[in-house]
């Protein structure tokens, strides 16, 4: 008799340096807890997090597996098979919710394809949260990830992205590489009509969080220094 299929637990953690339990319900703990197996985007960074929430849990124990960009998709199915022998398998992402701008959503695919239960677990999702305190238009909008770095290509995109803003009335949210935030955020104010408002929202959840919505126009006059600081900018003309 074949035992009942484990499931695949999609674990949230923090966006950042907190305290993950002023963040994350108290169903995560139950859940980290209890699993053994996990797949993560980086096992130093997975390891960390697990200890700060289960501070007893031996280590030793716990059988990672990583999936990130240099995965090859044949090694996927592999790391469910824990769930075929009755064991539950969590997914953690670097920071906030597993398959949301996240490889993770690979894994995803996969259990549904094998009949494993997918259990998605609360916790802090950079994207809702900017949405929630931009003011925008939270009935429609769309999440873009990078755009491209190249000056000319990033300014036709921002151009695009202003116009479906207008003709969809949907806020245009997207993300840059920390270290490229200050230039992504002085893009912004070349491209952009002078009307145009744009939320900035920087470390959200941390002590350091910065949030705020502005035109163009007044971002202009703004000082703020996000080098190195997750942040995600949101446009709605």
């Amino acid at each position: 008799m074949q035992p009942e299929r484990g499931k695949l637990y999609l674990i949230p953690c923090t966006l950042g340096d907190t305290s993950p339990l002023e963040v994350l319900p108290l169903l995560v703990k139950k859940a980290i807890e209890n699993i053994d197996y996990y797949i993560v985007e980086h096992e130093k960074n997975a390891r960390r997090f697990i200890k700060s929430i289960a501070p007893k849990k031996a280590q030793s124990d716990l059988d990672i597996n990583q999936i990130n960009k240099f995965t090859n998709e044949i090694e996927i199915p592999e790391m469910l098979e824990p769930c075929f022998e009755g064991k539950d398998v969590g997914v953690i992402s670097d920071a906030g919710c597993p398959g949301i701008a996240d490889p993770g959503a690979l894994i995803v695919q996969q259990a549904h394809l094998k009949g494993i239960k997918v259990v998605p677990l609360v916790g802090p999702s950079s994207i809702l949260l900017a949405m929630m305190a931009s003011g925008f238009n939270g009935q429609n909008f769309a999440f873009n990830g990078y755009l491209p770095i190249d000056k000319a290509e990033r300014k036709i995109e921002l151009k695009r992205l202003e116009k479906l803003s207008i003709e969809y009335n949907q806020s245009q949210s997207f993300i840059e590489t920390p270290y490229r935030n200050n230039q992504m955020l002085e893009s912004l104010k070349i491209a952009l009509h002078h009307q145009t408002k744009l939320c900035v929202a920087c470390d959200i959840t941390l002590p350091t969080e910065y949030i705020r919505t502005n035109t163009i126009e007044e971002w202009k006059k703004v000082k703020v220094d996000l080098h190195k600081r997750p942040t995600l900018f949101i446009i709605q003309k």
